[in-house]
């Protein structure tokens, strides 16, 4: 699903406005309503006054015109918030049956246990069975690579046309179904059954209907009850003092009054906004397992960021050899090239490169001299090889001066001084030795990406604090980090000193978000409050995080936050304005329907309403036609900005609040004039 999909799912694409209209009147099942207790309460008094109505028409009673009105105006009220919320979904579902026809059937080769293979369909694999999948074919089900490479096409689920490498034995294993193998042949044990797998998740999660409230949107619901109840009650015990008072109200009035007063605004568009806040990261192919994770983006208040590939450009190169007095550059780099044969990491490749490119060492023959080659390990954290009686090694400082200390040498103080200016200036410095004695260093760079320190710069004034996570040693570390911006550091990270470091933030009270995409990373992923797995990643970090990037995009994190931000300025710029314009429309009722009996309340009627009738019928219309003005707002979201609580509560109250109060006085007065021109009322 590609961005430009999802964008094409709009307001107005014609499929999912008809979709739309019709959702909106299978929408008025009360079964269905009363979950929406606003709306609810409504659509019973559009019941109400609809009965009324006949009731009256058969007896020839009232204003027949007048009731019809409001009727219909209610009855429209209900319908434009039950749009609001079929387009926020109808956006979901099309993107869903853009995934579904991702998810064809396919025929599989499951390996049996005599070693032949059988040709299955895919709806009959099982979680632990073990297929093979050659070039040009489709991988039948979820599953991790465990044995072989390839390169595979995950266009089909992620929108990006460049193909990804996936291999055994590391980070970047797991395969999802529906996507093509291009070139090689693996073996990929399934993982999932029938009708459990992430591309079926993720159908039902991008679907609107699926999605369950969030506890802030609980939360708003029970207030927006609350106040519905105790508007009811006012309402309900008005008709008796009025009664008293020699002016009782047709039901049309009070059902008008209640309606109006109720915050029916928010809660005509409350569902709308959740489900445009999850679909707003479909857009940006992330699938949110719970809108409770979006909604936890929006108050996080701790980044955890990894160095490489999220704050720096990628893998670190190698860029300058630094030898020792006694030796030359050239025969740094050649032992620096022969120690790093047997890395096979993006630095240990970048030597060999830069020692090729700067002297020339290219097609080195060494079968002759019996070399024993000693590949990179995490645990030595050194590589090298042992030729023609020389042991030659390159690795971090700090293995290298174990190394070397088993013969009693030490690293030189003009190397010493030269890791300490590597570090300082955010390089990662490595040594290189021969036969227990120090040759020099080699310099490798990170690079920082271009204009991260200004998003780094917008969190902090949203008082997020973000922290770099990186195994380099504490002096790289704190040159990068300050180069970056970020806030903070943890060098020579372990996978249970970031378990430590989120428990530790979560213990003061913050929420805290992290990316990651190895099985290393499921046990942090889980504790996090915000979890973005990368698609590219295994299948237990995909398990364990309650987000899934499915570009695979580190720096996606920082977008995933400003999402959350949005939805939730959003709905408390539309909740304030509703509460605001309320105020208004209470003006425009509350003095119309009192005045013929108490001329004094004449004077609150400070918008010159005509007549009693275009008063009431002036603030239902009103009351309806802002649900539809607000539709689009709903589903795009208030525009972010970067600012700090007190900075957006200020915003919210001048921009919303002041609004709210001003906007009905100037809409029902314009409707009153129309009606009055039109003679309806």
């Amino acid at each position: 699903m590609t961005t430009a999909q999802a964008k094409s799912a709009s307001l107005t694409d014609r499929k999912i406005l008809k979709t739309a209209i019709v959702d909106s009147f299978w929408k008025l099942n009360p079964r269905l309503q009363i979950k929406k207790p606003v709306m609810f309460v409504v659509e019973v008094g559009a019941v109400i006054t609809g009965v009324v109505l006949v009731l009256e028409a058969f007896q020839h009673k009232g204003n027949f015109w007048f009731g019809l009105q409001i009727t219909l105006w209610l009855w429209f009220t209900v319908l434009f918030a039950n749009f609001a919320e079929a387009m926020a979904e109808g956006r979901g579902k099309a993107q869903a049956e853009t995934l579904r026809k991702a998810r064809a059937e396919t025929q599989a080769r499951k390996l049996r246990s005599d070693g032949k293979t059988e040709v299955i369909p895919s709806s009959k694999l099982r979680s632990g069975d073990v297929v093979l999948v050659a070039a040009g074919e489709f991988v039948p089900g979820d599953g991790e690579v465990i044995e072989g490479v390839a390169s595979v096409d995950e266009s089909a689920i992620t929108g990006e046309s460049a193909p990804v490498i996936r291999e055994s034995g590391g980070d970047r294993s797991a395969v999802t179904g529906g996507t093509r193998v291009l070139s090689d042949e693996i073996k990929v044990r399934i993982t999932s059954n029938p009708g459990e797998t992430f591309l079926d998740r993720m159908i039902g999660l991008v679907e609107g209907a699926s999605r369950q409230k969030t506890p802030n949107e609980i939360a708003l619901n029970i207030l927006l009850a609350g106040l519905t109840i105790i508007f009811l009650l006012a309402v309900v015990t008005l008709q008796p003092f009025a009664i008293y008072s020699g002016s009782p109200q047709t039901v049309f009035a009070l059902v008008s009054l209640l309606v109006c007063l109720i915050p029916t605004t928010i809660g005509g568009l409350l569902s709308a906004i959740g489900i445009a806040g999850m679909d707003r990261l479909i857009q940006r192919n992330v699938i949110a397992m719970s809108g409770r994770a979006v909604e936890a983006a929006g108050d996080v208040d701790v980044l955890l960021l990894d160095k490489t590939g999220t704050i720096t450009l990628g893998n670190r190169e190698a860029t300058s050899f630094y030898p020792c007095p006694s030796i030359t550059e050239a025969e740094l780099a050649s032992a620096a090239q022969l120690a790093s044969f047997a890395d096979e990491t993006p630095e240990g490749r970048s030597i060999v490169v830069l020692a090729k490119e700067k002297y020339g060492l290219r097609g080195r023959e060494l079968a002759p001299h019996n070399p024993l080659f000693i590949p990179f390990s995490a645990q030595t954290r050194m590589s090298g090889v042992d030729m023609d009686g020389k042991e030659i090694r390159k690795g971090a400082p700090e293995a290298i001066a174990r190394y070397v200390a088993e013969k009693g040498q030490i690293v030189p103080e003009e190397m010493q001084q030269h890791i300490e200016r590597i570090a300082k200036s955010g390089g990662t410095p490595l040594l290189v030795a021969q036969n227990f004695r120090v040759l020099g260093a080699i310099e490798l760079t990170d690079i920082v990406k271009g204009g991260i320190r200004e998003r780094f710069d917008h969190l902090r004034a949203m008082g997020i604090r973000t922290m770099m996570i990186t195994g380099d040693n504490p002096l790289t570390a704190a040159a990068i980090a300050r180069q970056a911006g970020v806030d903070d550091f943890l060098a020579e990270a372990k996978p249970e000193d970031k378990m430590a470091l989120i428990r530790n933030e979560q213990a003061k009270g913050k929420l805290v978000a992290m990316t990651g995409d190895g099985t290393n990373d499921a046990p942090a992923l889980a504790q996090a409050d915000v979890g973005v797995a990368m698609n590219t990643g295994t299948q237990a970090a995909k398990e364990a995080g309650n987000m899934v990037d499915l570009d695979s995009n580190p720096t996606k994190l920082i977008e995933i936050v400003e999402i959350g931000k949005q939805l939730l300025i959003t709905r408390g710029s539309l909740t304030t304005f509703s509460v605001a314009n309320d105020v208004a429309k209470y003006f425009a009722i509350i003095p119309a329907m009192f005045a013929g009996t108490f001329p004094l309340l004449n004077t609150l009627n400070i918008m010159k309403l005509r007549t009693a009738d275009s008063a009431i019928l002036s603030a239902v219309i009103f009351n309806a036609l802002i649900i539809v003005a607000l539709i689009p707002l709903a589903l795009r979201g208030v525009k972010y900005r970067p600012l700090g609580a007190a900075a957006l509560l200020r915003r919210n109250l001048f921009i919303y609040g002041l609004g709210g109060v001003i906007a009905p006085f100037a809409g029902i007065k314009l409707i009153d004039i129309l009606l009055s021109w039109l003679h309806l009322a």
